[in-house]
């Protein structure tokens, strides 16, 4: 139900937080969601932050380029899905009017990559494995959930991503669900308003097992609350929050949710 070793083409498989503060960034969450970390060298100054739940990888940290930081590019969190050829969707995300922020590349041995924006504004990673999968651990406490993304044109988004990556949906109350191969696969969200000048952006949930008490731990630890404790339905109870380093992301205590059949 928690473990994977291989992930479909189209389904989400990563999340990485590119941190303005790498060090009180991991702090923060090994505290929050109980993660261990093993950390890879990239380079003579550069670290890529392994975080481990129960012996898998479930998610990762890296620190932002001091490039990025001089833009004043806050502290986000990446996500990631998987494809089987990330070479064969280059032309297909300019021709429905997407771009390519960099790549294909290969990432040393664990795997072959693309980064894309959508026509909306929305930015994700296109993955394939090579002999880093993804998360080794979802859907438990602690462990990546789900994945959500804000746009001012949920319509425009989900032509894109339909003919990119097959995904189909459904409306429930408002909110769009994306499935891919009959799985729950993640949500569309319309944004009614543009706060602070924010963007269109891919969010992960992590599971935790009670959401007040990580509310709390967020808060005391120097976070924020955006949106609070919220009910979904039969889904469970979630929160927006962000994290001290300026990073948004969502907790969810789920109450159902797709178990994982590879």
């Amino acid at each position: 139900m928690y473990k994977v070793t291989k992930y479909p083409h189209g389904t989400f498989s990563w999340a990485e937080n590119i941190s303005t503060d790498r060090s009180g960034g991991e702090a923060f969450y090994m505290e929050l969601l109980g993660w261990g970390k093993n950390e890879v060298p990239m380079g003579p100054a550069a670290t890529y932050t392994m975080f481990t739940l129960e012996g898998g990888h479930v998610a990762a940290m890296a620190s932002m380029a001091s490039e990025m930081q001089k833009q004043g590019i806050p502290s986000h969190w990446n996500s990631y899905v998987a494809v089987d050829d990330v070479d064969a969707l280059v032309d297909a995300v300019t021709e429905g009017g997407g771009s390519v922020v960099y790549g294909p590349l290969d990432v040393f041995d664990s795997g072959r990559m693309l980064f894309i924006q959508d026509p909306t504004g929305g930015r994700m990673g296109l993955w394939q494995a090579g002999n880093h999968i993804g998360a080794e651990v979802v859907n438990k406490p602690g462990a990546m959930l789900w994945n959500e993304l804000w746009t001012p044109d949920a319509q425009a988004a989900k032509a894109f991503y339909s003919k990119l990556l097959g995904w189909e949906y459904f409306d429930e109350g408002g909110y769009i669900h994306i499935r891919n191969r009959g799985r729950g696969n993640g949500g569309i969200v319309q944004m009614s308003e543009n706060p602070g000048g924010a963007r269109a952006a891919w969010v992960p949930y992590f599971h935790v097992s009670n959401l007040d008490e990580s509310i709390k731990l967020t808060e005391a630890r120097g976070g924020k609350v955006l949106v609070p404790k919220t009910e979904a339905d039969a889904a469970g109870v979630f929160a927006v929050l962000i994290d001290p380093t300026g990073a948004c992301f969502n907790l969810m205590q789920a109450h159902t949710y797709d178990t994982w059949e590879e």
